[in-house]
């Protein structure tokens, strides 16, 4: 567990020790005759010690004025000067990975354990590009549950929409990895603690706050976690939000595949944006192949402003009301596929949350794509979902490297 916590907590705790080292140790300092035989001296540097204390108690009182300041606007609700905030909605849990591809459940000598959860990954993904997110769930009151609200912390995601349940445990997942990096699911939720979550927990503050509101489908399977996720969405889109929908579609999660089907759409057309994948495509429509851009187009619906359809490696499609187009992948050697389209939507929301303008001005939009790219490229050569979810420092290397 505590690997699993250091690992994807890497680059904030790399932050935080940069961040203190610009302060002043109290180191101890020897002031006798010896060290300054001069009587003038040493009164000379004692004076300019008290000087330089005297400065940095000043700096550090308004730094910390300054920092309070922006806590007061936030709660004030004002808009955040570094980076508007988007939102996740839905379930955080922990993956088990096999070490070893290509092999079974029961054939596996060993799991990774680590932190996921398709809107959990999508938050710290936002965070450690460098944007604004915030995480509304529940977990169990358990050392799993609380190492998950630990990792959100680490990676700089404003948890307070965070929820405990004592009477459930947090969600499991185990992920049987193929030789491709491809993957297959075992789940324990019967049920879980995410599953849970009531009307009546949300944080409203928190959500009226969000630029973009973004979630999946996982949380409608049940009640009272549907009610909640229904209720979020409307006051979301009463504040105006930006609201962002990826399926994420996992079958044995739902009573049957009609069911899910319906799940599934019953929000669709509530979307402004809409990620999905070519499988997911084809479960949706019965079959239609999924690179026709007519069965695309049929997904489309009069609200929606943006349609992306992931490719793995390959890239993305993207479909506006006045353009579509392609932007090619970037190739890597696949480990761990897990996480991999969170990483995209990280990606593309942490483009949209500070330009919209992305939406009308398509080359705009095949820039912010080819960053996205990169974020599920880089995401694929480790295993496990947040540890490997990239920097903003990583994605620019990436492309620098893949345009020289």
């Amino acid at each position: 567990m505590a690997m699993a916590a250091a690992v994807s907590a890497s680059s904030a705790s790399t932050f935080n020790r940069a961040g203190s080292s610009v302060f002043l140790e109290g180191k101890p300092i020897n002031l006798s005759n010896s060290q300054f035989p001069s009587k003038g001296l040493y009164r000379s540097s004692f004076l300019r010690m008290l000087e330089i204390k005297a400065q940095h108690k000043r700096n550090t009182f308004e730094r910390s004025a300054s920092v309070k300041a922006l806590s007061e606007d936030d709660k004030n609700g004002k808009p955040s000067e570094v980076s508007p905030l988007v939102v996740c909605f839905g379930e955080l849990l922990i993956d088990f990975v096999p070490t070893v591809n290509g092999v079974s459940l029961a054939d596996a000598p060993a799991f990774k354990k680590a932190p996921g959860g398709a809107p959990a990954n999508v938050a710290v993904g936002i965070a450690r590009l460098g944007g604004s997110s915030a995480f509304v769930g529940k977990v169990g009151e358990d050392e799993f549950g609380r190492m998950l609200v630990d990792i959100l912390k680490e990676n700089n995601v404003e948890h307070r929409g965070m929820r405990f349940d004592s009477g459930a445990r947090t969600a499991l997942a185990f992920v049987t990895l193929k030789a491709d990096g491809e993957r297959e699911f075992m789940f324990f939720r019967n049920p879980s603690a995410d599953m849970l979550l009531t009307e009546s927990e949300l944080d409203v503050d928190l959500i009226q706050k969000a630029k973009i509101f973004h979630y999946g489908s996982i949380s409608l399977i049940a009640d009272p976690c549907r009610s909640a996720h229904l209720a979020a969405m409307r006051i979301a889109r009463d504040t105006g939000s930006i609201l962002s929908y990826d399926p994420n579609l996992r079958l044995p999660l739902w009573p049957s595949a009609s069911e899910a089907r319906e799940g599934i759409l019953s929000i669709w057309d509530q979307a402004d944006l809409i990620k999905v994948s070519e499988e997911e495509i084809e479960f949706l429509t019965g079959g239609a192949d999924p690179f026709d851009d007519t069965v695309v187009r049929n997904l489309f619906h009069p609200n929606l402003k943006l349609l992306l359809v992931t490719e793995g490696q390959q890239g993305c499609r993207y479909y506006t009301k006045d353009f579509n187009g392609r932007v090619d992948g970037v190739a890597v050697q696949a480990v761990d596929t897990t996480g991999a389209g969170d990483a995209f939507v990280s990606g593309i929301l942490s483009q949209l949350a500070k330009d919209q303008n992305l939406l009308q001005k398509e080359e705009s939009l095949r820039e912010a794509l080819k960053f996205a790219n990169a974020c599920g490229a880089i995401t694929v050569t480790e295993r496990g979902a947040i540890p490997a979810l990239p920097t903003r420092e990583a994605v620019l290397a990436v492309l620098t490297k893949v345009l020289a």
